[in-house]
C-alpha cells in the first residue's frame, strides 16, 4: 500500500489591511444579517484581480471596489448600491462583476461608474451570482449560488457566449462558488462551498458537459470558495472554513497547504506581482490581503471579449 506524502505546510504573510478610515460600523447591514448571523462586519473582501500593477478587490456588504498597491496604499474606485463578489477584467479595460443583488455588472475603473451587464435571464432574476471566469474564445462562465446548499442543491453554472447565448451547464449544484478552467480549457472546476468539495466538469466539443464528478473533498464548517489555476495544471483552492489554500496536483492530492496567520476566512486568491509568482489572497473577516511567494505562476487569465 502506497502512502501519500504529507503536504508542505506554511503560513502566508499579511501584506496589508483595510485602513481604519474605510472600515464600516453598520449593525443593520442587510448582507451581514443574512450571511454572517448579524455579526458586525466592517468589510468582507473578495474578488481579487491583478491588473495594471495593482490588486483590485471587492467589498461585498458595502458595494465597494478597491485598488491596492503592493506597498499597501488603498484607493476607493467605486461605491454603489450592490453586493459585488467575483470580478474579472474585460479586454477593453472595464471590469465585470458578479453582484449578488444585481446580477452581472460592469465597472468603468476610470470613472467608478457601475452599470448593468446582465441582470436577468428570460426576465427571471438570478438567485445570487458569485464568481466568474473567461476562456480564450471569450466565453464567460459564472456561478449562481444564492442560498443553495445540501438542503437545496439547485445552484447553477452558466456559460455566456460573446454572441449573447446563455447556456445552463449545471442546475443541481449545492452552492456553486469559485470556478476556473484547466490550462487546456477542456475541464471546468467548480467549488461547491456547502458541499465541501470541488467538482470537475469535462467540457465536450459541442459545448455540453458530461461525466461530471467530484474532484476534491475537504472538511470543516465552510468548504471551498475561490479557485486559481497554476500554469502547470495544479489547482489552488481557497478554503475559508479552515483558513487554508490547498495546492492540489493532478490527482487532487494536497502537495502544499498555505495558511492564513490572521482570521479564518481565506476566501479567494489570484496570482500577481512583477513576475506573476506572488499569490495574493483575501482574508475577509479581518479585511486583510495576504501574500505568499510561489514557485510557479498562474495559467493565463483571459479578459473576455463580451460586448
Amino acid at each position: 500500500m502506497m502512502l501519500l506524502a504529507q503536504p508542505r505546510v506554511r503560513d502566508a504573510s499579511v501584506l496589508t489591511r483595510l485602513p481604519q478610515s474605510f472600515r464600516r460600523q453598520d449593525p443593520d447591514n442587510a448582507w451581514s444579517q443574512a450571511n454572517r448571523g448579524g455579526t458586525l462586519t466592517e468589510s468582507f473582501l473578495e474578488g481579487p484581480v491583478w491588473s495594471d500593477g495593482h490588486l483590485w478587490v471587492t467589498d461585498i456588504p458595502y458595494g465597494r471596489v478597491f485598488r491596492i498597491s503592493l506597498q499597501g496604499s488603498w484607493e476607493l474606485v467605486a461605491e454603489y448600491d450592490g453586493e459585488p463578489n467575483g470580478m474579472k477584467r474585460l479586454a477593453g479595460g472595464d471590469f465585470l462583476i458578479t453582484d449578488y443583488r444585481n446580477g452581472l455588472m460592469r465597472l468603468d475603473p476610470q470613472t467608478g461608474a457601475v452599470t448593468p451587464f446582465l441582470e436577468r435571464r428570460n426576465s427571471e432574476r438570478f438567485r445570487g451570482v458569485n464568481d466568474l471566469t473567461f476562456d480564450s474564445a471569450g466565453n464567460l462562465y459564472f456561478t449562481d449560488q444564492g442560498q443553495t446548499g445540501m438542503h437545496d442543491p439547485t445552484g447553477r453554472v452558466y456559460r455566456l457566449s460573446p454572441a449573447g447565448k446563455l447556456d445552463v451547464l449545471l442546475n443541481n449544484a449545492p452552492s456553486p462558488n469559485g470556478l476556473v478552467l484547466s490550462p487546456d480549457e477542456k475541464v471546468l472546476y467548480v467549488a461547491m462551498t456547502r458541499g465541501n468539495c470541488v467538482w470537475r466538469l469535462p467540457l465536450q466539443a459541442d459545448g455540453s458537459v458530461s461525466k461530471v464528478g467530484q474532484f476534491f473533498t475537504s472538511y470543516g464548517p465552510s468548504g471551498p470558495d475561490g479557485l486559481a489555476m497554476r500554469a502547470d495544471g495544479f489547482l489552488l483552492v481557497a478554503n475559508p472554513g479552515l483558513g487554508y489554500v490547498w495546492v492540489l496536483n493532478h490527482r487532487a492530492e494536497p502537495v502544499e497547504v498555505i495558511r492564513t496567520p490572521v482570521g479564518a476566512s481565506l476566501t479567494n486568491l489570484c496570482f500577481g506581482g512583477a513576475d506573476g509568482t506572488t499569490l495574493l489572497m483575501t482574508e475577509s473577516t479581518t479585511g486583510s490581503i495576504l501574500s505568499a511567494e510561489v514557485p510557479e505562476g498562474g495559467a493565463p487569465v483571459h479578459g473576455g471579449v463580451a460586448a
